[in-house]
Formats: structure tokens, sequence, C-alpha cells
């Protein structure tokens, strides 16, 4: 009996995919403006949203090397970059802070979330 048990219990771990990790890589460097204009109006919400939930911020110096566990399309040469990444992997990017309103939606599509409604 304690081998059925066991056996369901690996089945019932195993059976349930487990979650991609999703992370938005912030790509900066020192005396960027729009760096600092990017953490004055969203950086201090940024994790209190639902896209601050589903893509926690992670940031890096583009100079830095990334570990070796994420890989990008192409490197990141302007600051800031936003890189969403699932599971080490880009799946989309904002280059530049095109404003709050922009970066949104942008992010939004990346996310797969649905248009914010006015």
């Amino acid at each position: 009996m304690r081998t059925l048990w066991k056996a369901l219990a690996l089945w019932a771990l195993t059976a349930v995919p487990a979650a991609a990790e999703t992370r938005l890589l912030m790509g900066v460097e020192d005396g960027c403006m729009w760096c600092a204009r990017w953490e004055a109006q969203i950086g201090p919400i940024y994790p209190k949203t639902t896209e601050g939930e589903m893509a926690p911020l992670w940031q890096v110096d583009i100079n830095d090397p990334l570990p070796g566990d994420v890989t990008l399309d192409r490197p990141m040469v302007f600051t800031p970059t936003f890189v969403v990444i699932e599971d080490g992997v880009e799946i989309g990017r904002i280059e530049g802070y095109p404003g709050e309103d922009f970066f949104w939606g942008l992010l939004g599509q990346i996310l797969g979330l649905p248009p914010a409604q006015t």
C-alpha cells in the first residue's frame, strides 16, 4: 500500500507543470537620465502592479555579464532596455523609456495583458 501512495504522490508532483519564471530585466548604466526618470515615475509603484507581480524587476548594468542561464536575442545597447524573460529566454523587449503611458501599454502587450480601458 505504501508503494501505491508513493507512486500517487510522485504522479501528483509531475502531473502539474511548474509555473514559468518571468522577470523584467532592466538594463541600466550610470548617468542614464531616462533610467532615473523611469525610477521616479514607475519604480515605486511597479512591484504593486499586475505587471510587477507577473514579471518582477531585475536590474542589471548593461556593461556587466549576464548570468549564463539568461539568453537574449541580442545584447542590450541602449539604456534603459527592458527585456521580458521567461525561464531565462527573451520573449519581448522595450528599448528606451517612452514615458509611462507608452511603457505600460508596451509591457502589457509583451505580457499578454488586455489593453487598459480608459
